[in-house]
């Protein structure tokens, strides 16, 4: 019987190599119906069509509500974990930005930490153009030596132009190839409003961006390298300046007032200049809800302030926020003509959503969704399902499960094979 059965495994391959195929169409398509996987594994039909579908995302008001009395001309409030915007004003408006665009700065920092192109305990050699820059800085002369933790707080803490030149002279050879790196960050970021000129943000033609943008470059910096809050929240702190005049200590006291006046601030980057006026990206977590609330053009610092708590204190009224954390059921689908028989499925991401409107979060349904076999050959991250997440009987989003790993397509030698182990048997 065993070598029937190798004996038809082989003529099978024969097929196989005339063009004949006992396992896939000649077409190589996925067929046209998925599966749906529900919590018990049960399975239903799904269309290929519903599959690629995403929920659409609902458009947030363009309006600040009036009695929030915003005075910038310019202001954004932004959810971190989904990006969703709560309120906007005027957000796409090009204006100068000053010193938020260190925030760029500090990105493209732990960028290089974590690509392992330098380490927090790398030294640092001020040159006599990082040295020579005015506006806020930290001093430091030229050949003087400090570590890269130490600019770290340098920049987020009292948002030195010094250091940040520095940084950019070390992570790219010169600031202008560093503006370079900055530019493209942007683009990848969707950071249409912005073209950057500088890596400390002196007023400068040219150098603009939004309170949209920056809001996109805040969310990345705190969603990515949450320990950016390690340095932010510092209020005040010593560095030592080593020079040929010796040793002496200069103090940082923290740009952002509101690590002091708002309980739940975390950040992130204040700004101002004679053409930038006040500006900021103000942070805060409170009940697992991180905001990102951006004002721009304020007409005095308290302004920027003020506008920025409002934004916040709105925020925390209206926000509740969903997210899955649960560990979710492996999900494995059967491959045709493949080297291996399935593919286990990997999911592609986590879930958060934000209710602006009061609902009752903790009816959120979840349904797994994946196609009822694939054809060979299948490759590493490709769409082979999704779970999706619905509230009130709509869809309010999803994520998309992936293949886990790449199957090749069998042949000659693979049914050979298994037909002499079954032989072998």
């Amino acid at each position: 019987m065993k070598k029937i059965l190798a004996l038809f495994l082989a003529f099978s391959v024969s097929l196989q190599i005339f063009g004949f195929s006992v396992y896939a169409s000649d077409s190589g398509e996925e067929t046209a119906e998925t599966q749906e996987l529900t919590e018990e594994g049960a399975a239903q039909a799904f269309t290929a069509e519903e599959l690629a579908e995403g929920s659409a995302a609902e458009t947030p008001s363009e309006e600040v509500q009036d009695s929030l009395g915003i005075t910038a001309p310019s202001a954004i409030l932004m959810e971190a974990s989904t990006g969703t915007v709560v309120l906007e004003k005027n957000p796409h408006e090009q204006l100068p930005p000053a010193s938020v665009t260190k925030i760029m700065t500090l990105l493209l920092i732990f960028d290089a930490l974590s690509q392992g192109k330098i380490r927090l305990e790398d030294t640092i050699t001020t040159s006599a153009y990082a040295a020579s820059m005015g506006g806020s800085q930290v001093f430091l002369e030229e050949g003087e030596t400090q570590n890269v933790e130490t600019m770290i707080k340098c920049i987020a803490v009292a948002s030195a132009n010094d250091a940040s030149v520095a940084m950019a002279e070390h992570i790219a050879g010169t600031e202008s190839l560093f503006v370079d790196m900055m530019n493209e960050r942007a683009k990848e970021l969707g950071m249409n409003d912005t073209h950057f000129v500088n890596c400390c943000g002196l007023d400068t033609d040219g150098h603009l961006t939004s309170a949209y943008d920056i809001a996109l470059m805040s969310r990345e910096l705190i969603t990515k390298y949450p320990q950016i809050h390690t340095y932010s929240t510092i209020w005040m702190e010593n560095i030592t300046h080593t020079t040929k005049r010796g040793t002496e200590e200069f103090g940082l006291t923290n740009t952002n007032k509101l690590i002091r006046q708002y309980p739940y601030a975390t950040g992130l980057k204040t700004g101002s200049t004679s053409l930038a006026k006040y500006c900021v990206s103000a942070t805060a977590e409170k009940d697992g809800i991180e905001l990102i609330a951006v004002v721009m053009a304020a007409p005095d610092p308290a302004g920027r302030f003020a506008d920025a708590t409002a934004l916040l204190n709105y925020g925390y009224a209206k926000c509740s926020l969903y997210q899955d954390l649960e560990e979710q059921p492996l999900v494995t689908v059967p491959v045709r003509g493949g080297v291996q028989e399935e593919v286990l499925g990997e999911y592609d991401g986590t879930f958060s959503y934000l209710s602006t409107t009061g609902e009752d979060l903790t009816a959120v349904e979840k349904k797994w969704y994946a196609v009822p076999e694939l054809t060979a050959p299948v490759e590493e991250g490709q769409e082979i399902g999704k779970l999706t997440y619905t509230l009130g009987g709509q869809e309010i989003g999803s994520i998309s499960i992936l293949a886990g790993s790449a199957v090749e397509k069998a042949g000659y030698g693979h049914y050979l094979g298994k037909a002499f182990q079954y032989l072998l048997l």
